[in-house]
């Protein structure tokens, strides 16, 4: 018997693996997280299958579950929204298991921050501009942040700042970011990316408070940095026609000969 932990993806019900979809349709026990895993993934749940919303169950229920299918030999699907590598308290569940000595994989899905620049159409990382990615959060009550871990100290570095549940704090977040950033960066809010009622409001750091008209809900992520909507960049060397690489290569004495023929 295994649990298998896999990442259903940011909304849209197709934007899972082909792995996530098919150890679904494989498994007689589903446990979902309802609040935020689309009903339609549940189709793929095979004829019969015990069919369990989390969402309001505690940890120790959860483990319950997972135990009584491991005392019967069946194997779990258990969804978690977009990717289970970050914010999913996929890590204290494992603990358990291991614990039980319970087998368990995991899938990873499509994150949040991967479906919100798909949707705005940007890269996050653009030569010259930016070349990190910092995936962060505010302070809540289910997870404090550790010292050090600001929103001002990653804001000091100029990488991209992908903000995971904090658009209810909008203007703490603004006020924060502000000094280092300037108030004409640009800024995404990205409301329930993929999803039919999925919303978009670009703006600054110094706009984006009566942008979004007082609109802060709780599915959003706050995208911010100099790269979104940057046209004057560099272009990579990757693609430059002079660019001697390993596939490709330029000149006389090239960099990696033994592919030259």
């Amino acid at each position: 018997m295994t649990v298998h932990f896999i990442g259903a993806g940011p909304g849209a019900a197709d934007l899972i693996t082909i792995r996530g979809r098919d150890l679904i349709a494989a498994c007689p026990v589903c446990l979902y997280a309802g609040s935020l895993v689309p009903q339609d993934l549940l189709s793929h749940c095979p004829d019969g299958a015990r069919i369990v919303n989390t969402a309001s169950l505690s940890l120790d229920e959860i483990i319950d579950e997972i135990k009584a299918a491991h005392a019967t030999g069946q194997d779990v699907a258990r969804l978690h929204s977009g990717d289970l590598s970050v914010w999913s308290a996929m890590g204290e569940q494992l603990r358990r298991l291991r614990a039980e000595g319970i087998a368990y994989d995991v899938t990873p899905g499509v994150p949040a921050f991967a479906a919100a620049a798909a949707a705005l159409g940007a890269e996050l990382t653009l030569p010259g501009v930016a070349q990190s990615l910092v995936l962060t959060r505010t302070s809540g009550r289910a997870s404090s942040m550790p010292e050090g871990e600001t929103l001002e100290n990653f804001a000091a570095t100029g990488a991209t700042l992908a903000i995971h549940l904090s658009v209810h704090v909008l203007e703490d977040v603004v006020a924060r970011l502000a000094p280092a950033f300037g108030a004409e960066c640009p800024v995404a809010v990205i409301w329930r990316a993929t999803w039919p009622d999925q919303k978009i409001v670009k703006a600054t750091l110094g706009t984006v408070e009566e942008a979004t008209g007082g609109e802060r809900g709780r599915t959003a992520l706050i995208l911010v940095g100099h790269a979104l909507g940057a046209e004057d960049f560099d272009e990579s060397c990757l693609y430059a026609g002079d660019y001697d690489r390993r596939f490709r290569p330029v000149g006389t004495d090239p960099r990696f000969p033994e592919t030259a023929e």
